[in-house]
């Protein structure tokens, strides 16, 4: 059913690389926070991975935590940081997932950790964002906000960004923790995407586009409805998806309405992802592909139970993603939905995959699961 169909302008520009440092791809290309430096939770660089193997993939390794791991992780260097509901923050062997340290917070660690020069940043249900030295755990910082933190933050220009469950979005320098800004929306806030010297988030029923360098207000549109999950930020484009099942386009720099759709089954439950003219979410018991231009449906795929927050991601024209209810990881063709690979997890996959060299690492359960064509240690 269509809310909205207004076609405000035609995006020439679709199937253009997200930015231009994205196109120049490095021997290991890492995947550094929730919704990656593209903002838009895709890979371009994976060319181990692909449509024809990905069905071989087999399982390399997996770690158990004391909990339930709702967090998503970040790989970088070599290196697996990943959140648990037993109140840490792990670093693992990415080849091997053995143990590097952790670090013991004072609530669920449900946000998912962002990593940039050196430090790792996370939020707790204790009410701080931590600031961790990523080769040894050591804190660095910590910022109390008095409320529990499940956003994921995203770290650009010397910045780490947050939204808090205590109606602030905040900005911090990222070397020292100290407040640089903050904006009141009176209510909880999505996790933010940074693009274009923009922070983009929601709080509550109202979605924000934010000066990063000053917390001034840019623009704002009403929803009506909660936003519950982060969005993502291509081609000049805004994506985020209603909780009553609406998801929505504007332009990134006027907040215009580009199209907006409402998904038949509600809820929608994840973040999207972007990539090769489509955009990705999930909802109820469905993948859903839409075309970025319109808005019409190009595919849908039914997984074999209710599906949480698990977020797709895309690399390579796959698609990965988790489900709640069957305990499973997919993986599915990214331009046609056809299920190419699934594995069953021991527990319900909230957790977000991610995909860096040729390997799958997502939680499930109270595990941290890698996969790869290649058989690893147990």
């Amino acid at each position: 059913m269509k809310r909205i169909r207004t076609l405000i302008l035609i995006l020439s520009a679709c199937l253009v690389s997200v930015a231009g440092a994205e196109t120049k791809c490095k021997a290991h290309t890492p995947w550094t926070e929730f919704v990656r430096t593209n903002m838009s939770r895709w890979n371009p660089c994976e060319n181990v991975l692909n449509v024809n193997n990905v069905g071989g993939l087999l399982r390399r390794w997996k770690y158990l935590t004391g909990n339930d791991v709702n967090s998503s992780p970040a790989v970088v260097n070599g290196v697996v940081y990943i959140g648990s509901n037993d109140g840490k923050v792990y670093a693992l062997k990415a080849k091997t997932g053995a143990l590097l340290w952790s670090y013991t917070t004072g609530g669920y660690v449900q946000s998912s950790p962002a990593v940039a020069n050196g430090v790792v940043y996370v939020g707790s249900f204790d009410g701080n964002l931590y600031a961790l030295n990523a080769s040894t755990g050591t804190l660095l910082w910590n910022y109390s906000t008095g409320s529990p933190e499940s956003s994921s933050p995203v770290v650009k220009n010397g910045v780490v960004y947050f939204g808090s469950n205590n109606g602030n979005l905040y900005a911090l320098k990222a070397d020292t923790g100290t407040l640089l800004w903050s904006y009141n929306a009176g209510s909880w806030w999505s996790s933010p995407a940074v693009a274009n010297g923009a922070v983009y988030a929601a709080g509550n029923d109202t979605f924000y586009a934010l000066s990063a360098n000053t917390g001034a207000l840019s623009w704002s549109y009403f929803t009506g409805e909660p936003v519950v999950f982060s969005p993502v930020v291509a081609h000049g484009v805004v994506y985020f998806a209603l909780d009553d099942a609406i998801f929505d386009a504007l332009d990134a720099s006027t907040g215009a309405v580009i199209w907006s759709e409402e998904w038949a089954i509600p809820p929608i439950s994840s973040s999207p992802a972007v990539a090769n003219g489509l955009v990705y979410f999930t909802g109820n018991h469905y993948v859903v592909a839409l075309d970025i231009t319109t808005g019409n449906q190009a595919w849908i795929y039914r997984t074999g139970g209710y599906i949480g927050s698990s977020s797709p991601a895309v690399a390579n024209g796959v698609l990965y993603m988790g489900s709640l209810d069957d305990h499973k990881v997919y993986a599915l063709d990214a331009a046609t939905g056809t299920e190419l690979w699934t594995y069953t997890t021991v527990g319900y996959v909230n957790s977000s995959p991610v995909v860096v060299d040729g390997v799958v690492y997502v939680g499930g359960g109270h595990r941290v699961y890698a996969f790869g064509l290649k058989k690893g240690p147990e």
